[in-house]
């Protein structure tokens, strides 16, 4: 046992790289760009878990994977150790409150990950899931934009990035966290893990380095090891939820679906060039009609009409949801970068902003200005089952709207913009982001994307039976055993296909 004038915390070898144990260890659930990126979702903001300071462990330690298990994964990560007393400090001041640097390996059991919810309290408190150390940096020697994290599994390095890759810079973490409650001296953050994490099995060495290669002497923490083992014991179901796995989690354990050795998954749905063709030359009525015989008869946006009757709308769509209006939300949902904004911003060429305003037509829920950004992002057409401000100016940009009517007000009077691309309902259909809207002068009808081909032959193949009949009726024959065609003229009519 040492003691640590500094901090005055008696140590054990469990924290002999640090200055005693910590009283708080915070960790951020996604921090770097490129394992954000590997689980398909960039966070707008940082949100963090605590891990228990029994699970620090020194450089050298091993840990176990529990028997009954599988997924125990590494995380690289580098570690800042609190040196001041930190509470509701500025960006600018954050960093003179960390009094170290080192490296930790966040160490995650996928077995039990689902069942945490996001707490990860028993996926990564276990005893030695955060190995510390070896060598803590004095943080006033290095920039916190230009620290090097890297991560080595049986000497084949499997992780390599820097802070410049980070979402959330470091000091801005720490300012963080100080808002909600006081960070004091020893506390440990863990600053997230770049792509590269993945499974290790017993047996398994995992070595993890932060360094400033660019500070004088390139001060560094040194080779942080660990050892996998394989534990005897495993877990009693009567006292709380057994160790599942799916290939969810085995996918995200592993740091992708080929590395865990799944099936890739299904390639998602593409309206290619010709079935936009298609669809554009089907009319929504033969659409629908097609859909119903499908057993289909709720797929039409009803109550809308087209600003631009002349125009074909085909594409796929991304979903906005309003709320009714309720002050007190409005104030933290509808200002700022709020979802019709974000929505609007990031609409995709080829796709149709649908909207969810409940057939409410007593205010706006898009003018010209949000047209002119989806029209400038290459989308297809809005549909909205509430009312359009700039009614004119809205018109004259050119795309594709669908709307209940114009109206004055602002959103604000009806609305709170609230998500985006979520399942919604627009003009009394379900709409899901990717289903494949079209429109005419008709209205617009709503295709689950699997029928969307089928549909579009189908209604296409219509058109050419249908346009037969008018011909036959054109030129005198009755009705009736012509339209629906009895056996002799479906005769007739196939004969004229044949010889075509």
């Amino acid at each position: 046992m040492t003691e640590d004038t500094t901090i005055g915390a008696r140590t054990d070898e469990r924290f002999s790289a640090l200055h005693g144990r910590p009283g708080k260890i915070i960790a951020i659930h996604l921090s770097y760009a490129s394992r954000a990126d590997q689980r398909g979702r960039r966070p707008a903001r940082p949100s963090y878990f605590f891990k228990p300071s029994s699970s620090v462990a020194p450089s050298g330690a091993t840990i176990e994977r529990p028997a009954g298990t599988e997924l125990l994964a590494f995380e690289g990560e580098i570690a800042l150790v609190i040196g001041t007393a930190a509470r509701r400090v500025g960006l600018a001041d954050a960093w003179d409150h960390v009094g170290w640097v080192t490296a930790a390996n966040d160490f995650g059991l996928y077995d039990l990950r689902a069942n945490d919810k996001g707490s990860n309290v028993r996926s990564k408190g276990g005893d030695g899931y955060t190995p510390v150390g070896p060598v803590l940096v004095d943080a006033r020697t290095v920039d916190p934009a230009a620290l090097r994290l890297r991560t080595w599994v049986n000497g084949e390095l499997r992780q390599d990035d820097t802070t410049a890759g980070l979402l959330f810079p470091l000091p801005q973490l720490v300012a963080d966290l100080s808002q909600h409650f006081t960070l004091e001296p020893g506390d440990l953050i863990l600053t997230g893990t770049p792509a590269g994490s993945s499974v290790v099995v017993p047996g398994d060495v995992v070595e993890v380095e932060v360094d400033a290669p660019e500070a004088p002497g390139a001060p560094g923490s040194g080779r942080l090891v660990t050892t996998v083992t394989q534990g005897e014991h495993g877990f009693d179901g009567a006292l709380g939820s057994l160790p599942a796995v799916d290939d969810v989690q085995r996918a995200e354990a592993w740091g992708s679906r080929a590395a865990a050795g799944l099936e890739p998954e299904p390639e998602p749905f593409r309206l290619t060039p010709e079935l936009r063709e298609k669809l554009a030359k089907a009319p929504v009525a033969g659409l629908s009609a097609q859909l119903r015989r499908r057993g289909l008869n709720n797929v039409t946006v009803d109550g809308v009409r087209p600003m631009h009757p002349g125009a074909k709308l085909v594409g796929t769509a991304r979903t906005l949801r309003f709320v009714p209006n309720r002050e007190d939300l409005f104030a933290g949902h509808g200002g700022g970068y709020n979802a019709q904004k974000r929505a609007f911003d990031t609409v995709g060429e080829g796709e149709v902003v649908v909207i969810e305003a409940r057939g409410e037509e007593g205010s706006g829920t898009l003018g010209d200005i949000l047209a002119l950004r989806a029209h400038a992002r290459g989308a297809a057409g809005i549909v909205t089952d509430g009312g359009v401000r700039d009614h004119d100016a809205v018109a004259a940009v050119g795309i594709p709207v669908y709307t209940k009517g114009a109206h004055p007000a602002v959103l604000g009077r009806r609305h709170v913009p609230w998500d985006a691309d979520v399942t919604i309902a627009c003009g009394g259909t379900t709409v899901q982001p990717g289903d494949v809207v079209v429109g005419d002068r008709d209205g617009v009808v709503v295709i689950p994307p699997a029928l969307a081909e089928e549909v579009a032959d189908a209604a296409l193949a219509q058109e050419d039976e249908d346009a037969w009949i008018a011909e036959q009726v054109a030129a005198g024959h009755p009705v009736d055993g012509l339209f629906p065609m009895n056996a002799e003229w479906r005769a007739r009519y196939d004969a004229w296909r044949a010889s075509r």
